[in-house]
């Protein structure tokens, strides 16, 4: 479908949002003349006061002629005198697309590249025109696969989907809008009717009758009635215009690897999934390691960090690459499945240009360490950007674990805190368990329906490993309190902890992993018959106390 055949659909789809309004307003007036002409006048008043709180918010719905613009998000804007290697690849690709280069380049803090274009009246004139481009997708393709990317992207200019954006984000804004105002107001009527049953049982209980119960199920049936027509056109509104999404994310791929390459543009799309999971997991457990105890990484590597890890595991990335994601399909899904995607571009046929541009896209950028230095400073918080920066990662590792072992709270200590009424530490959950008192705190565990019921060994072995997992942690939180452990960075696995040697030991006597060095000792102490001799014994000795450290000698 062309876009002028595509641009007509949806000022028809648009239209049919207002005829829509107008044929209930004029069906809301037809039923207010009736019920006048034929039932008493104060039946028809009392009717007509709900048609006109009926046809308020459908008013509202078709005097909302201007869609608001949402915020741009947050993100590097970058001139050609900042980046002339990346501006003049654009110019390139856009002219071989055959379309009007973007007049502005945002980087970003994703893995994402996008579009956009501020068109004039619905899209019936061109307008400023903005590519947004994630650098976290720059450092995880080559310089041909970002080609393919953006010549995508621009693929969209030359399509006009980016101005004909402007008439399908109207169409889903106004009804969503109109739903939701249907549905607030329903809300709302049911809450008063609600409040009203509730204080005429208040009133009734007050004088020993029996409260009845409450029933709001009529209460604003017809808002809900009328949101449940716009929520139908809506579906059909939804289907259309995201149809025509695919159709164009097709036209688009198509685009790039005609530009950039078939085999470049195949790899791109099997490569983007794998960044999107590499990059989640990265922030989760690099990036934003120290936000509890309000650190940062050294100035630039909370985007610099990213391509560090992803060259350290590569091995681990390159299974994920074959395994393109099984999507669900979903008439309401703006992209076709990427699987799909790859599927078609591979069955194109060899251009010979598998062999083109193999370097970092990354290294398109004039000065990577500066740039991720800026882009932090463009999309932190003003709140993020006042932590702490560290040294280096190790020192985020060590300040991260040691604040998180601080204020731990597990399950465990919660139940302590009810047994004991005290604040809950080791010596003294070990001091209980020594009085043979462990299964009467595990009792104050959250447990299921299942574990209350059970007894004796049943009840053990339900709540065993909830107290092994949290008297594990307040071991580490011991030993790390104590700085009897230290903890080992690492790119390419999770952290581990270690034992530091006690004072006075050879260096390697207890550098043994610390989950290894425990594991047995807190098995012991939760064992059917508890035992925390070893536990105890393999505990760091407690630091003397100020009047012992400093008294003559």
């Amino acid at each position: 479908m062309g876009s002028t055949l595509r641009a007509l659909r949806a000022l028809v789809l648009l239209a049919g949002f207002y005829l829509l309004g107008v044929l209930l307003l004029a069906v809301l007036a037809g039923t207010d003349y009736l019920l006048f002409a034929h039932t008493p006048a104060a039946v028809a008043t009392k009717l007509a006061v709900v048609s006109v709180l009926l046809a308020i918010p459908l008013v509202r719905g078709l005097l909302m002629l201007r869609t608001p613009k949402g915020e741009e998000p947050s993100g590097l804007p970058v001139t050609e005198a900042d980046e002339p290697e990346l501006w003049r690849t654009v110019r390139e690709l856009a002219d071989q697309v055959g379309t009007r280069a973007p007049s502005r380049i945002v980087l970003m803090g994703d893995t994402n590249a996008a579009v956009s274009e501020d068109a004039r009246l619905l899209g019936l004139f061109p307008g400023p025109r903005r590519l947004y481009l994630g650098v976290p997708l720059m450092q995880g393709l080559t310089e041909a696969q970002l080609r393919a990317v953006l010549a995508h992207e621009l693929g969209h200019y030359a399509g006009s989907d980016t101005r004909l954006a402007a008439l399908t984000l109207r169409g889903r804004t106004q009804l969503l809008r109109t739903i939701r105002n249907f549905e607030e107001r329903a809300g709302s009527t049911e809450a008063r009717e609600r409040a009203r049953q509730e204080r005429r049982n208040a009133k009734a209980e007050a004088k020993g009758k029996e409260a009845q119960e409450v029933d709001t199920g009529r209460a604003g049936v017809t808002y809900r009635a009328m949101a449940r027509i716009y929520t139908a056109y809506a579906k059909l509104y939804l289907r259309a215009t995201l149809a025509d999404s695919r159709r164009q994310e097709y036209a688009a791929d198509a685009s790039a690897a005609r530009i950039a390459g078939r085999d470049a543009t195949a790899s791109a799309l099997r490569e983007i999934p794998v960044l999107e999971g590499a990059f989640g997991f990265y922030v989760r457990c690099y990036a934003t390691l120290g936000s509890e105890a309000r650190l940062l990484p050294p100035p630039g590597e909370v985007f610099g960090g990213f391509g560090r890890m992803l060259s350290a595991r590569q091995l681990e990335l390159a299974g994920l690459r074959s395994e393109l994601p099984t999507e669900p399909i979903s008439p309401y899904d703006s992209h076709p499945p990427i699987a799909d995607r790859v599927r078609r571009i591979e069955l194109l046929p060899a251009d010979g240009r598998a062999d083109e541009a193999h370097g970092a896209a990354i290294a398109l950028l004039a000065d990577e360490e500066r740039a991720y230095a800026a882009l932090e400073e463009a999309v932190l918080t003003d709140e993020v950007r006042q932590f702490r920066r560290t040294a280096d990662w190790q020192e985020l590792l060590d300040g991260a674990m040691a604040g998180n072992l601080a204020a731990l709270n597990t399950p465990l200590h919660r139940a302590l805190a009810l047994y004991t009424k005290a604040s809950p530490t080791l010596p003294a959950l070990l001091t209980l368990i020594d009085d043979g008192q462990l299964w009467q705190l595990a009792r104050r565990l959250p447990l299921s329906d299942e574990a209350v019921a059970a007894k004796g060994r049943a009840f053990r072995e339900f709540v065993r490993p909830t107290l092994h997992n949290s008297l594990h942690s307040m071991v580490m939180a011991e030993f790390s309190a104590r700085s009897r452990m230290r903890w080992e960075f690492s790119w390419e696995q999770s952290a581990k902890a270690r034992l530091l040697p006690a004072p006075g030991s050879a260096p390697d006597d207890d550098a043994s992993e610390l989950d290894a060095s425990i594991g047995a000792a807190v098995d012991r102490a939760l064992a059917d018959h508890p035992d925390t001799a070893p536990l105890r014994a393999l505990l760091p000795p407690a630091p003397r106390s100020s009047r012992e450290t400093d008294a003559p000698r």
